[in-house]
């Protein structure tokens, strides 16, 4: 009897070898996919697992139409690319999967504010800052303290200032200004807490929205993620639920889509921040859900339909690893012993490591501890932050001695 040969899947072909698209790729192979990466050098962490690699810049264009090149797809693992770029690869036919037309308004923090405030969607107070003349006559307006911000480029709390005072604002606008960074500021929102509605919407218009969660952050950086929110009520968690779909469909998001929001003490929500990828909000989903945010990303943009969101347990709290500040013991004990230890002590734990150098502050790696009672969150927080400070640290914070 002859063999019929499988017709393999699309190609999908992802800008940004980071460890988004890492995770990416993993969620790919289940369907039958070897995700083919733009990477900047070959020890990137998705070039170091996939074995279908382009190597090049995301500002070029021949690069970007290398890694297209047959693949049915093309996404992204950040939003750095050139919008131009990409307009001239769908003048191509080349499918880019979110389009520019969408990704603008996760590049451009300017262009987003002023499209939400369009569609009635709620946002800080916000302006256009050309001098400081500008943004001396916004902060009176607001009469109190300011953000400011640079237009594009910023994440993880980069070009992203809390102005002091009205002098300290002055100073950042100026700095920006100088360096030609097109400016904007913002309100200074009084909030209770940060929290993230993640979706996705596929070509065909289907959408799906995993539980809102909550992020705890520390000098700009998620730190940890609970999910779902504590004491969330679920009328404002179906109403983010509602707004993240809307805007997904509004803007023509194809893909994963992560809706950063304020909550007011007074339980208003205020759109904070889009990212139309993967987003580190989503990690505890490659656990605690039922369809991964990076397999539903692929099948997002493949237009397969989408994933059950479900969570599989009544709490996850994810917590990034970050490199030490200090770290004094890593030549004495490789990563290697460190998670032998972990595992030793905390065997229900869920380690997602990113092949990265290890720098201070840089996220490389992250820890999921799924929980079985949401009375039980604040120990498993606290475990989760053990187990991440020990994976930074190569130190037990309660002083435990695993030879004791």
């Amino acid at each position: 009897m002859m063999a019929v040969p499988s017709t393999p899947t699309p190609q999908v072909a992802m800008v940004g070898g980071g460890q988004l698209a890492r995770m990416t790729h993993q969620a790919a192979i289940a369907l039958g996919q070897s995700l083919r990466v733009l990477a900047t050098a070959a020890d990137e962490p998705a070039a170091q697992v996939t074995p279908n690699v382009v190597i090049g810049s995301h500002t070029d264009l021949e690069d970007l139409r290398r890694v297209a090149a047959g693949a049915g797809v093309l996404t992204f693992d950040h939003e750095q690319v050139p919008t131009e770029l990409l307009e001239k690869l769908v003048a191509e036919g080349i499918n880019v999967a979110p389009p520019p037309h969408a990704l603008v308004h996760a590049q451009d923090k300017l262009v987003m504010r002023r499209r939400l405030d369009a569609l009635g969607a709620p946002v800080p107070r916000y302006a256009e800052i050309r001098s400081v003349d500008e943004l001396d006559a916004f902060a009176r307006r607001m009469g109190g303290p300011v953000v400011v911000k640079s237009v594009r480029g910023g994440y993880d709390g980069r070009g992203v200032r809390m102005a002091r005072d009205p002098l300290h604002a002055r100073e950042i606008a100026e700095s920006f200004l100088a360096d030609g960074v097109p400016v904007m500021a913002e309100e200074q929102v009084d909030m209770r807490r940060e929290l993230s509605a993640l979706v996705a919407r596929s070509p065909f218009g289907q959408g799906a929205a995993w539980p809102v969660v909550e992020t705890v952050q520390a000098d700009g950086i998620c730190v940890q993620v609970i999910a779902p929110a504590r004491d969330l009520p679920s009328d404002v968690a179906a109403a983010a639920q509602q707004l993240a779909l809307r805007l997904a469909s509004e803007l023509g998001v194809v893909g994963v889509l992560a809706v950063e929001l304020f909550e007011t003490p007074d339980g208003a929500l205020l759109v904070n921040e889009l990212a139309m990828r993967p987003h580190n909000s989503g990690h505890w989903t490659m656990d605690g859900s039922r369809t991964s945010q990076f397999e539903q990303h692929v099948r997002a943009v493949l237009d397969y339909p989408l994933g059950d969101t479900d969570a599989i347990a009544p709490v996850t709290v994810m917590a990034n690893v970050l490199g030490a500040a200090h770290p004094p013991e890593m030549a004495a004990m490789s990563i290697d012993e460190r998670l032998h230890h972990l595992y030793a002590r905390l065997p229900d734990a869920r380690v997602h490591l990113y092949g990265k150098t290890e720098r201070p502050g840089r996220k490389v790696g992250h820890i999921n501890f799924l929980g079985d009672d949401v009375a039980d969150l604040l120990k498993l927080r606290e475990r989760a932050e053990l187990a991440a400070h020990w994976l930074a640290y190569g130190q037990w914070t309660d002083g435990w001695d695993p030879h004791g």
